[in-house]
C-alpha cells in the first residue's frame, strides 16, 4: 500500500464536470490559459517525487494577481479543491494534483520586481528561480543565502511553501530566516500581507506560521527576501574518513568548539562514488565518508577557523584533510555535493529520497541504524547529510520494475523517519510532509497537537479546499494507522475529515 496516496481522498471530494468548470472559467477570465486535455495535463502529474502520478482535472496558468484571486474565489464558491504549484521540484508529493481539482501553476509569475541594495532586500514574484535572485543581486555584491540543491530550477514560492534550506543553512538559516514579507491570497480571494520590510512587525508572527505551510493556508503572489553581503573569504576543507561513524562524531566536535561553518556536509561511500563518477569533483572514492566544511567571513577569521577545524578533523580520525586551493576547486567540491541526487539516479533505476532531521549528537547512532535497516530490507542506501544541522537525506535505491521493491523502499523509508523521531528528531527538515510522510505525522504528533494544526488550517481555509490530503493527517487516519488514540473520542473540525 502506498504511503503517498490516500485512495479515499478523491472519492470523498465533490464531483465537478470538467467541461462545465472550463467553460465557466473561460467566461470569467477570457485571457486565462487553461489546459485540460489528457496530453496537456500529463506534464503536471507529479512533482520531483515522480514514482506516483495523478492527472489534474485542469491546469490554470495565470499571469496576473487578479486572475489568481478570481480563480480562488470561483473555486471557493463551487467547492473545488485547488493545489498550487511552482517549478515542480518538490520531493514530498506536496504539489501533486487531484483528479477532481484545479492545479494552479504560478510559474509565469517570474519577475524580479525590485532590488534595494541599500536596504538589503529584493521583491520577487513566486515563480522566480532561487538562483536567479543571487544572479540579479551579484552586481551589488549581494546574494540570497538559502541554496537548496535544486536552486538552479526551484522557485522562491515553493521555497516559502516548504521552508527550504540548503548547504549553507547551518550558518545563514532556512527560508523563514531570510524573508521579510509575503503577499498571499486566501481560498476565498482575500489578499493579505504577512510580515513587513522592517525587522519586526506588530501582532502575531503569521509570516513564520505561513512559511513551511505547504500550500495549505494560501497562495503566494509576492515575496520580499533578505540579501546578504558576499563574504570576504570562503574556503572549503574536504576530510576523508575510513568509518562513517567517525565522520558523524567529527561534526559534533566542530560545532562544540564554537565554530559555525558556512556549510558542513557529509556523504557516504556510495554517494561519493556516484558523485565522483558524474561530476569529477576530486572526491576520494575509497573513503567510507567525507565531510565538506566551508568557513567564510573575514580573511583572518577564516584562516583561524580553518586551522581549528583541520585539527579537529584529524583528531576525530580523518585519514586525509584537503583545503581547496582556489575558487574553481571550491566550486568543484560543492558541485559534487549539490549533484549527489542526480548522480545517484545514474546508478539505480529508481531511488526514494528521504528527509529527516536529528540532533547532531545522534548522527553516529542513526547512521548505524540506517545501515542495519538497509541490510534488513535488502536495499542499498546512499547517505547525504546537511550534517551541521542534522538534516539527513538517505537515498534508498530500488527498481520499481521488480515486484515488491517499491513497497520495501517505502517501508524502509518509514522506518528511517520513525528512527529520527525516536532519537528526538523530526520527520522532515526541508522537503516538507506532503503526501509522502503523512502517516509518520501520526508517529510524531499526538491528537491534541494535530487538533491545533487542524484549527490553524480551518482559520485560513474552513472548507479544506487548499491542497487537501497533504501535510496534516486526519485523526481518523492516525487511528487507522495505529499510531495514536483519538483524544477523548472527539474528532474536531469534522468538515475536514473527508480529506
Amino acid at each position: 500500500m502506498s504511503y503517498l496516496y490516500d485512495e479515499k481522498l478523491d472519492g470523498a471530494l465533490e464531483s465537478h464536470d470538467r467541461d462545465t468548470v472550463v467553460a465557466e472559467l473561460q467566461k470569467l477570465l477570457p485571457d486565462l490559459q487553461l489546459l485540460h486535455s489528457r496530453e496537456e495535463v500529463r506534464p503536471f502529474e507529479c512533482d520531483g517525487l515522480s514514482a506516483y502520478r495523478t492527472s489534474p482535472m485542469l491546469v490554470a496558468l495565470p499571469e496576473r494577481v487578479e486572475q489568481v484571486q478570481a480563480i480562488l474565489k470561483y473555486a471557493h464558491a463551487r467547492r473545488i479543491p485547488v493545489v498550487a504549484r511552482g517549478a515542480g521540484t518538490g520531493l514530498s508529493g506536496g504539489a501533486m494534483p487531484l483528479e477532481k481539482g484545479i492545479l494552479l501553476v504560478m510559474a509565469r509569475f517570474n519577475k524580479i520586481l525590485e532590488i534595494d541594495a541599500d536596504a538589503g532586500f529584493a521583491r520577487v514574484q513566486p515563480g522566480v528561480r532561487n538562483l536567479a535572485i543571487s544572479h540579479a543581486a551579484a552586481p551589488y555584491g549581494l546574494y540570497y543565502a538559502p541554496d537548496p540543491s535544486s536552486q538552479i530550477a526551484c522557485s522562491i514560492g515553493g521555497n516559502v511553501a516548504e521552508n527550504a534550506g540548503g548547504v549553507h543553512c547551518l550558518k545563514y538559516g532556512l527560508t523563514v530566516h531570510n524573508i521579510l514579507r509575503v503577499d498571499i491570497i486566501t481560498i476565498d480571494g482575500e489578499r493579505l500581507t504577512l510580515g513587513s520590510n522592517a525587522l519586526d512587525s506588530p501582532g502575531f508572527d503569521l509570516l513564520a506560521l505561513f512559511t513551511g505551510s505547504e500550500g495549505m493556508l494560501g497562495v503566494v503572489t509576492e515575496v520580499t527576501v533578505k540579501l546578504l553581503t558576499k563574504p570576504q573569504s570562503a574556503k572549503v576543507l574536504l576530510a576523508s574518513f575510513d568509518d562513517v561513524e567517525k565522520a558523524g562524531g567529527a561534526v559534533a566536535k566542530i560545532i562544540g568548539a564554537g565554530v559555525i561553518p558556512g556549510g558542513l556536509e557529509m556523504m557516504d561511500n556510495l554517494s561519493i562514488r556516484a558523485a565522483e563518477d558524474f561530476i569529477k569533483a576530486g572526491y576520494p572514492v575509497d573513503a567510507e565518508a567525507i565531510l565538506l566544511c566551508e568557513l567564510d567571513g573575514a580573511e583572518s577569521d577564516v584562516d583561524e577557523d580553518i586551522a581549528c577545524v583541520d585539527a579537529i578533523l584529524r583528531e576525530s580520525g580523518a585519514t586525509d584533510v584537503r583545503l581547496a586551493q582556489n575558487e574553481a576547486q571550491r566550486q568543484r567540491f560543492w558541485a559534487g555535493r549539490k549533484n549527489a541526487f542526480p548522480a545517484v539516479g545514474r546508478i539505480s533505476p529508481d531511488y526514494y529520497c528521504m528527509d529527516g532531521t536529528i540532533p547532531r549528537r545522534e548522527l553516529p547512532r542513526v547512521l548505524k541504524g540506517i545501515a542495519d535497516l538497509s541490510t534488513e530490507y535488502g536495499l542499498r542506501v546512499a547517505n547525504v547529510f546537511h550534517a551541521g544541522d542534522g538534516n539527513m537525506h538517505p537515498l534508498i535505491l530500488f527498481d520499481a520494475n521488480v515486484p515488491g521493491e517499491m513497497d520495501r523502499a517505502e517501508g524502509l523509508g518509514a522506518r528511517i523517519l520513525e528512527l529520527c523521531v525516536e532519537v528526538g528528531g523530526s520527520i522532515t527538515g526541508e522537503h516538507g510532509v506532503g503526501r509522502e510522510k503523512i502517516n509518520q505525522m501520526c508517529s510524531q504528533f499526538n491528537s491534541d497537537e494535530l487538533t491545533v494544526f487542524h484549527a490553524v488550517k480551518a482559520a485560513f481555509d474552513e472548507l479544506g479546499l487548499l491542497n487537501p490530503g497533504k501535510n496534516i493527517p486526519t485523526l481518523h487516519r492516525c487511528a487507522e494507522f495505529g499510531a495514536m488514540h483519538v483524544h477523548r473520542g472527539a474528532l474536531p473540525f469534522p468538515e475536514l475529515e473527508r480529506f
